[in-house]
């Protein structure tokens, strides 16, 4: 699934290399003036490195766009900022092509005389390849229904991060409306070529696309932010550059969409309402390399789904003994979290008091938890971030927050409405999606090789980001809240119950209805937030269960270093250890912990 591999949360642009050349070691902390003695290992690790640059550079000229986010679209890769990623099969093709010849020359390089850190790099690049071709060989392709959302990504891409100084950054910007065009039709291939595998979105998942494209449809028609975007950026460079996009926007754009939405609308005709891929063809073989390439494990489906009721149980126990402390005795766990969500105590206000309420909240913990971080890190960083509402014609169906490295993506918070949030669980948000969750986790990624800066693990993000949250209430987080520790528990519940329903759509023949029903039920959900959410899974089949399984083996790997090291054992030193060896398979993350381990007992 390489669109997952290609993560927004990695795109920053903070490499400090030249454009012909666009890397920096993950060697920099290592020893730069090696003894004659090791010599020969030094020459192998910079001709590994240069291996790695050519692997990132080749990869980078097939996805423009993160050359843009990555500060890359300069010099010698200047044509990138014209370009968009080709989604059609050819395109699909020409990256499984690419990524065949290059997981060659990473398994023919005799990597014994490495340093960890480049020997790591080459093990990232062989699993991430190898699994994202396996993807490739499924009937239809490496995502099933086209790509990543790029009706809502490539504007906002455009906007934010496409700069627009000059002239010849305006005429890029057009090159790419054109290109956006391009790029609908062949989603709009992929799409049909899926139909005639038997593939077809179940009717729910159509009718939000729908919805989605129509509005797109209509922005494109109107001159809407496309446009906008250009004009207001233009208004210092002379030329025609508003009008330009209109007409590219209203008779390239425009149709493109309308095709989009004529053949969603034949094949809403012949849908079902069946969520899973069970339904589908090849659906088995499908999910459980989609629960492969979430996990970086090869658990089954029936391991998947018993792991997250033994951990629902088992969180929900120590929720219980809460609730019961704070008053609230009677009914299951689920029920009494409903009740407590509707607690006037722990509501905010509706409208824009409520909003600037939020955002207050969320600065307040922000200011607490970078007071913390000497306490659980060796080596700190200074994330560049800002806490940003989403769009709101983006909110609709989208999280309730997600965070990227670097104030390019930011702390970005959906406040369609108030009831989105509780005053027990919004802390614990802010801890998962910027500090120490996703934000500073990024902030350790930029001295790495620039594939390594593309290419990330759900179970490595998602797992690191729940333990982050463990760690700030084991640093005091809720030390006098026991109401806002329970909006933690409700959380790690929640991404075991998503171990449970994306096993149970995908593998049990689940029915949407009831999987929105278990996260009300079971966890006391939110319906408005876990209905997106279970569509999400429908449409993703896999991501949600990397969550917990990485976080999980987090856990484990420290306990287990905890009792091998005894007394050596440092929390800190570990930390450091999950962040400096960068975001990877559970495997190899596995191999790093077991590398300092050997490291401490030396």
């Amino acid at each position: 699934m390489l669109d997952a591999f290609l993560t927004r949360r990695q795109a920053i642009a903070a490499l400090a290399a030249t454009a012909a050349a666009p890397l920096v070691s993950a060697c920099s902390r290592e020893a730069t003036s090696p003894s004659s003695a090791a010599a020969p290992a030094a020459q192998a690790d910079a001709s590994a490195r240069v291996l790695l640059a050519e692997i990132g550079n080749s990869l980078l000229r097939l996805a423009p766009e993160m050359a843009t986010s990555l500060g890359l679209d300069t010099g010698a890769l200047a044509s990138l900022r014209s370009q968009l990623m080709d989604r059609s099969a050819e395109g699909q093709q020409r990256i499984a092509s690419l990524l065949r010849r290059d997981l060659d020359r990473a398994t023919a390089f005799d990597a014994s005389g490495l340093s960890h850190a480049t020997r790591t790099s080459l093990q990232v690049v062989r699993s991430a390849y190898a699994t994202a071709l396996d993807g490739f060989a499924m009937p239809y392709g490496d995502v099933p229904v086209g790509g990543w959302r790029i009706t809502l990504d490539v504007p906002r891409m455009l906007d934010a991060e496409h700069r627009v100084d000059q002239a010849a950054d305006a005429e890029a910007y057009l090159a790419r409306l054109q290109s956006f065009a391009t790029q609908l039709a062949g989603e709009l291939a992929r799409l049909k070529a899926a139909r005639a595998h038997g593939l077809v979105a179940p009717g729910f998942l159509i009718d939000k696309a729908l919805v989605q494209l129509r509005a797109a449809e209509k922005s494109a028609r109107e001159g809407g932010p496309l446009v906008e975007s250009l004009a207001r950026r233009t208004t210092a460079i002379p030329g025609p550059w508003a009008d330009r996009a209109r007409t590219i926007a209203a008779t390239a754009i425009a149709p493109a969409l309308q095709q989009q939405i004529a053949e969603l609308q034949d094949q809403r005709a012949s849908a079902t309402e069946d969520a899973g891929m069970w339904a589908r063809p090849d659906g088995e073989a499908y999910y459980r390399w989609a629960l492969r390439a979430s996990t970086t494990t090869r658990m089954s489906p029936d391991e998947v789904h018993e792991m997250g009721r033994r951990e629902l149980q088992q969180l929900q126990a120590r929720m219980d003994e809460i609730l019961k402390t704070v008053g609230y005795t009677q009914g299951t766990v689920g029920a009494r979290m409903q009740a407590l969500a509707k607690d006037p105590r722990y509501t905010f206000p509706e409208g824009d008091a409520g909003r600037a309420e939020i955002l207050a909240f969320i600065q307040d913990r922000l200011e607490w938890i970078r007071a913390q971080m000497p306490r659980a890190f060796d080596t700190l960083v200074t994330p560049n971030m800002e806490v940003k509402r989403l769009p709101p014609d983006e909110e609709p169906g989208a999280p309730a927050a997600y965070g990227g490295a670097g104030s390019v993506d930011g702390f970005w918070i959906n406040l369609r409405t108030t009831d989105l949030h509780s005053k027990y669980s919004l802390a614990d948000l802010t801890f998962h999606e910027a500090i120490p969750g996703h934000i500073w986790q990024g902030e350790y990624t930029h001295e790495m090789p620039l594939i390594r800066q593309m290419l990330a693990f759900n179970a490595y993000s998602e797992g690191w980001a729940l333990y982050a949250e463990q760690l700030a209430d084991e640093l005091g987080a809720f030390e006098n809240d026991p109401v806002g520790r329970l909006g933690y528990l409700q959380s790690l519940a929640f991404r075991a119950c998503r171990l449970v329903v994306d096993t149970g759509l995908h593998a049990k023949r689940w029915t949407r209805a009831q999987a929105v029903q278990f996260f009300v039920d079971v966890n006391g959900s939110n319906p408005l937030e876990v209905a997106s959410e279970v569509d999400r899974y429908c449409s993703w089949p896999g991501q949600a269960c990397g969550y917990k399984v990485g976080h999980t083996e987090i856990v484990r790997l420290r306990d287990l270093a905890r009792t091998t090291l005894g007394t050596a054992f440092a929390d800190k030193a570990f930390n450091d250890t999950l962040l400096l060896g960068g975001n990877v398979p559970l495997d190899v993350l596995a191999g790093n912990v077991e590398a300092w381990m050997r490291a401490a007992r030396a």
